[in-house]
């Protein structure tokens, strides 16, 4: 009975000290931070005013972390400083340093049990779903930050690679942090490498039209005739375009070229103070319309076919919604790539949004203002902080090293800026009371935005493992859009999944050709029971479809534009090679 009252009390103490630690961390997350660098997290942090909830935990799971942990604890403090005795079943730890060094390995095994017993706490918090989310992402945070490979006084590797080099690994790490420090962010790879317009972005074609808010390029065909119905694609403004034109063997654009599509793309301005002031609206109307538009006058098409690509595919939505308004169907089909129309489901970014912080945003930019590239940056990287951050500072810094050349991640630190306006109405129409899925809610343009109206066929993707536009919120489109539908998901994330040319032969896709004449379940889970995995690239897949709405083959234009857009340009213009 002593021994019990004793572990209860231990319990409580323990609680307590937890409690108050989640609440300062929850405390940092409100003021914006936890400790990461200026402007994290950015897409809609609570105000500092903001009070972290009360949080519980229930006494019994409470009793049993605890007795787990004294029990893990003792036996790895009685195993004592014996080298190879603790396994690390962590990729932080696995080089072989770590095992040769009974300290660094002791500090790494008590480091991953603490970080398995604290996130057992934070699973163990009673509340609301939002509540334990934001909870799990701050202690995770936390742990990442804290782990000891970050520290060079702990970090067995890192100190004998010094050894090994007699200091040169922490001298250039200096000159890494030095320059990382001096570009305004962590190098995720050796950007000297790349150059947009000379190894990434390098399809052939012109710029044929340009505005404050965009460009839009034309690309050369390949073959020697081309479908009727020309091809335009609508890319996330939040990056930029060439993640669609990495490399000519990654490239989704050169793919559709050489399929015989007369291939337009529209290159987003990186936004400066002089577009401070714009707005969703303006984006629709100045942007997607008029990209539809033009491609429509320079190839004489009557309708075309359109891809939208995560925040692209929001965009394009909403403007095939304005147009179905006004009476005018100028897209014959519509593809979504990792996109989101009904924001019911958004993932771990949910966390970040709720009245008080749309409102901060709103206060903040809503009438004007820029939100920078970096923070938006930052976020994303934040999301899987191992991988996209923690990972970097040990090498860079650490080690001395210099991550190697690669195409997606030069791409994933070429920030782009978004206007103040833009974002606020984003922030609160869509990923927090998501009026965009909601008949008749939203104006936009001077028209009321209604998705049951945009009926054209459509060829849904979404991605497995997608952190940022989960599988589930991408498959929500089927429910919202009436056309005939075909939804596919591919395996990996919200890049790679996307980026999985079929040369490679690399992932799977699933598609469901069993649903009753096209219907679809309400959830994404019942899809997948009915589905069949195919080995390879999605890409061919959405090939086929899109060949099938393409219309007849004509011959191939010989020159870019027409006689009223001229070429003002090489591919890929200057746009896309403004910095934030």
């Amino acid at each position: 009975m002593n021994s019990d009252a004793n572990m209860a009390q231990a319990a409580q103490q323990m609680q307590e000290t937890f409690a108050q630690g989640l609440k300062q961390v929850m405390g940092a997350m409100a003021g914006g931070g936890l400790g990461m660098p200026a402007g994290y997290p950015q897409i809609g942090m609570a105000t500092p005013q903001a009070a972290p909830p009360p949080l519980q935990i229930d006494p019994h799971k409470l009793l049993e972390i605890q007795k787990k942990y004294l029990e893990d604890i003792s036996a790895l403090w009685n195993s004592g400083l014996q080298s190879g005795t603790q396994g690390l079943a962590d990729r932080r730890f696995a080089a072989e340093a770590w095992h040769q060094n009974p300290v660094a390995q002791f500090s790494a095994s008590a480091y991953l049990l603490n970080a398995r017993t604290l996130m057992g706490l934070a699973d163990a918090i009673e509340g609301d779903e939002k509540t334990k989310a934001r909870v799990r992402f701050a202690v995770e945070q936390a742990m990442a930050a804290a782990a000891p490979s970050n520290f060079l006084a702990f970090n067995a590797e890192a100190q004998k690679k010094a050894i090994d080099t007699q200091g040169e690994s922490i001298a250039q790490g200096l000159t890494n942090l030095l320059h990382d420090m001096k570009q305004g962010h962590v190098s995720m790879t050796d950007e000297s490498i790349f150059e947009v317009g000379k190894n990434v972005a390098t399809t052939e074609g012109a710029v044929v039209f340009e505005n404050d808010f965009f460009q839009l390029l034309e690309y050369k065909p390949l073959t020697a005739k081309v479908h009727e119905r020309p091809f335009l694609l609508v890319p996330p403004c939040i990056n930029k375009f060439y993640i669609l034109d990495l490399q000519p063997e990654n490239s989704l654009i050169r793919y559709a070229v050489a399929q015989g599509h007369r291939t337009f793309v529209v290159s987003w301005r990186n936004p400066d103070e002089s577009m401070s002031g714009k707005t969703w609206d303006d984006y629709i109307d100045q942007a997607a319309i008029k990209a539809i538009e033009v491609t429509q006058e320079i190839t004489g098409a009557k309708t075309i076919n359109a891809l939208g690509f995560c925040v692209g595919g929001t965009i394009l939505a909403t403007a095939l919604a304005v147009l179905a308004a006004r009476g005018e169907k100028p897209v014959a089909s519509a593809t979504f790539l990792t996109s989101l129309l009904d924001f019911s489901d958004t993932g771990i970014l949910d966390i970040f949004i709720d009245e008080q912080s749309v409102q901060f945003r709103e206060m903040q930019m809503g009438k004007g203002g820029l939100l920078k590239g970096q923070d938006l940056a930052s976020t994303f990287s934040f999301l899987r902080p191992n991988d996209l951050v923690w990972n970097y500072v040990v090498g860079n810094y650490l080690k001395g090293e210099t991550p190697p050349p690669f195409d997606l991640l030069y791409w994933n630190s070429d920030s782009t800026n978004l206007p103040g306006p833009f974002y606020a109405w984003y922030l609160r129409n869509t990923y927090f009371e998501n009026n965009l899925a909601k008949p008749g809610k939203l104006t936009v343009c001077g028209e009321k935005v209604d998705l049951r109206k945009v009926d054209m066929p459509t060829y849904i993707y979404g991605s497995r493992e997608d952190h940022i536009v989960p599988v589930g919120g991408a498959y929500a489109s089927t429910q919202v859009l009436p056309g005939k539908k075909r939804f596919v998901m591919g395996a990996s994330g919200h890049i790679a999944g996307v980026i999985n040319p079929p040369a490679k032969k690399k992932r799977s896709h699933w598609t469901n050709d069993k649903l009753p004449q096209g219907k679809f379940p309400a959830s994404q889970a019942d899809w997948l029971k009915g589905a069949t995995e195919h080995p390879g690239s999605w890409w061919t897949d959405w090939s086929d479809w899109l060949k099938s709405h393409a219309g007849k083959q004509i011959a191939a234009p010989k020159t870019y534009g027409s006689r009223k857009y001229k070429v003002i340009e090489a591919a890929p213009g200057r746009y896309v090679k403004s910095k934030a």
